[in-house]
């Protein structure tokens, strides 16, 4: 009895958050207050984009013609307890023949007070990059994700007690651009982590030691990719020489220096090295903890490639796994520096099947900071998602689409001129990225055991038509015990199902439009709950 009476409360608990925010645009909304602040909002538009994860008809259409400021909000009452609930969340569909201008894209969610005048001098805001002509589920942690204080002196907002205003908006603000977007399934709730845990180190180089560089970890990429030159402009050779690349005092350095060196019938100014790891993986967390070469001129790069790149030179090309040219094969960009070393950048260039695709985000820093001092480079990478910080800081996300489902390599490197280098300095001789070590983990082996206590749950799709697949991960003959409930709480219905192939298959073509919640408890006790969407 008292563990009912407990699951109740929870029940209860997720059912308030969600009545206080949650809408679907389709009479599933508990927001009553939708406010355009220069900016044209209708929220009962025909969706005009119906696919891929937003099959919905219909949707709130924000259209900011010009204004400054321009933004959508809603106020709410009592005030966010982020403390308990951190997360919020929406779909959104920027379409490219809407936009106008060269605004980055972007979408901002801002918390504010709406009790003071000047509401904005209480902001906290998190900017997520955007990629266009796509629907997008964008999901802001106010506990983990990099976020801004309008006010310096303001706490961490998970602590804070008087935010009860949410503001969206695209493409920033202070600018006339115009700019046509599609919002859909904004909800506040706790969100259950199902990421994979990478706590099982599986390669790394710690660079001990004196002299060359471990061969057996690294490749020495040295050929020219064009027969003449590296792509973008730069203007360096590679070696494979101690001069450019050597371990000393627990760290690794890539030396860029101004020399004249003829190689394979060429002759340039400048050299340095670009290292190929002999590690090549799929899904994992990658560390690189590094102080950047800074120099103008110098571009020090943390990247990764896919395996199977048609690379001239490039250590998996030369085994024969070189399949795909660039960007087919995927290119990961941890961290590159842009030409005046005020930020750094994390990238994505892949090709969809249809051309060119790129998203790119930036986080600003100092010259100074990141060529004195050592940082950490870090790539999250899961089946479901990949997400690149600079220390805590979260620099840039994206879903993982093809082909950031397969097998990459990382490289470092430090290459001189070019699109992100720049003009070199006049007085240029030699700079150094230097790097603490490198490190991949994967997730640890499990045994029969751990394959019972690793319970996660997830579900899709979302919204649902008619079957919903609840997705039950390590877990074996196993029976299920569903139990039903819509957004007030009222008990619709309880099933019991066995687990198949780690799935039940669970039907909804019965259920009316609106926002549902499913209690899914196992025979061995164990029990999650998840929402979806009818």
């Amino acid at each position: 009895m008292r563990y009912f009476l407990s699951f109740l409360i929870l029940i209860s608990s997720l059912f308030v958050n969600a009545q206080s925010v949650l809408d679907d645009f389709e009479g599933s909304g508990t927001i009553t207050s939708w406010v355009g602040d220069a900016c044209g909002i209708d929220v009962s538009f025909t969706n005009p984009h119906q696919e891929s994860i937003n099959t919905s008809n219909t949707v709130l259409r924000y259209g900011d013609s010009g204004g400054l400021y321009a933004n959508v909000r809603f106020d709410v009452s009592p005030y966010f307890n982020l403390l308990e609930t951190n997360t919020f969340s929406f779909k959104i569909y920027v379409p490219s023949s809407g936009l106008t201008g060269s605004q980055e894209n972007k979408v901002s969610l801002k918390l504010q007070n709406n009790n003071l005048g000047t509401p904005w001098i209480t902001q906290c805001e998190i900017i997520k990059p955007l990629v266009l002509n796509q629907w997008q589920e964008i999901v802001f942690n106010y506990e983990t994700d990099f976020y801004l204080n309008f006010d310096s002196e303001s706490g961490p907002p998970i602590y804070r007690s008087d935010l009860n205003r949410v503001v969206i908006q695209v493409n920033g603000e202070n600018n006339n651009d115009q700019v046509v977007a599609y919002i859909d399934d904004i909800t506040h709730l706790d969100t259950e982590n199902n990421d994979p845990v990478y706590d099982n180190l599986v390669w790394s180089d710690e660079f001990d030691g004196t002299g060359a560089i471990n061969n057996s970890n690294w490749h020495h990429q040295t050929q020219l990719i064009d027969g003449n030159s590296w792509a973008n402009g730069e203007l360096q050779h590679y070696t494979n020489r101690q001069a450019n690349s050597y371990v000393s005092n627990g760290t690794l350095k890539i030396k860029a220096k101004l020399e004249t060196y003829a190689n394979q019938g060429v002759t340039k100014n400048y050299t340095s090295a670009r290292l190929n790891s002999k590690f090549a993986f799929r899904y994992g967390r990658v560390e690189v903890r590094a102080k950047l070469a800074s120099v103008a001129g110098t571009w020090p790069a943390i990247w990764m490639l896919g395996k199977n790149i048609n690379e001239n030179g490039a250590y998996w090309d030369n085994l024969g796994y070189g399949t795909s040219s660039w960007p087919s094969c995927g290119e990961i960009d941890i961290m590159e520096p842009n030409i005046e070393k005020t930020r750094v950048l994390a990238t994505w260039h892949w090709d969809n099947g249809s051309g060119y695709q790129y998203n790119g985000n930036h986080i600003n820093t100092t010259n100074a900071d990141t060529s004195q001092n050592f940082h950490d480079y870090v790539l999250v990478w899961t089946p479901d998602s990949m997400k690149i910080y600079m220390d805590s800081n979260l620099v840039n996300q994206m879903n993982v689409v093809t082909p950031f489902d397969t097998d990459f390599f990382i490289l470092l490197n430090v290459a001189m001129g070019g699109d992100l280098g720049g003009t070199i300095a006049s007085n240029f001789n030699e700079d150094i990225l230097e790097i603490d070590y490198v490190r991949v983990y994967q997730e640890s082996p499990l045994g029969i055991a751990d394959l019972e206590s690793n319970f996660k749950i997830s579900s899709y799709p979302n919204p649902v038509s008619n079957l919903l697949n609840i997705k039950i991960s390590n877990v074996q003959n196993q029976t299920a015990f569903l139990s039903l409930y819509d957004l007030t709480g009222r008990l619709i219905s309880n099933t019991e199902s066995s687990i198949r192939d780690q799935k039940i298959s669970y039907n909804t073509s019965s259920l009316v439009t609106g926002v549902y919640f499913v209690s899914v408890k196992l025979s061995n006790g164990r029990q999650a709950i998840i929402k979806f969407i009818k």
